[in-house]
């Protein structure tokens, strides 16, 4: 239809004609009360945002001379977050001379993602940063 004709329908009903997809061939217009739409449309997009989930990213910090048993409890907290749907950033902190034997300890880092293995993939293998490794887990899918 016309866009003259069309504006004129809405005119006389005491409507607005709102443009709904402008860029479609040819543009598809509605003839509604325009406060009401926006009212609408705002209303909609609140709903989308609280269903929405956002996903965090949670560190688990270690050190180079962690025991097994503190990597068991770093581990089981680490599974609390996954299960949660938050992603793990564990992070090997050097100090000091431990830098120098870097590459020895990386197996610690292997080893937690081991213990993991059932409810978390890893995302981005062990990384220097500076002066610590980083790994990131999330949940497996």
């Amino acid at each position: 239809m016309n866009s003259r004709e069309a504006l004129k329908m809405a005119r006389d009903e005491d409507m607005d004609l709102v443009m709904i997809a402008p860029t479609a061939k040819p543009p598809v217009c509605k003839i509604v009360d325009y406060g009401k739409y926006r009212y609408e449309m705002a209303r909609r997009e609140k709903e989308a945002r609280k269903k929405q989930k956002t996903i965090e990213t949670k560190e688990v910090r270690l050190s180079p001379n962690i025991e097994e048993n503190d990597l068991n409890t770093k581990a089981k907290a680490a599974r609390k977050f996954l299960e949660k749907g938050d992603k793990v950033k564990v992070t090997l902190r050097f100090r000091g001379r431990e830098m120098s034997h870097m590459s020895q300890t990386k197996h610690i880092l292997d080893d937690f993602a081991e213990k993991l293995a059932d409810v978390a993939a890893v995302e981005k293998p062990a990384k220097v940063e500076g002066r610590s490794l980083v790994m990131i887990l999330s949940e497996k899918r």
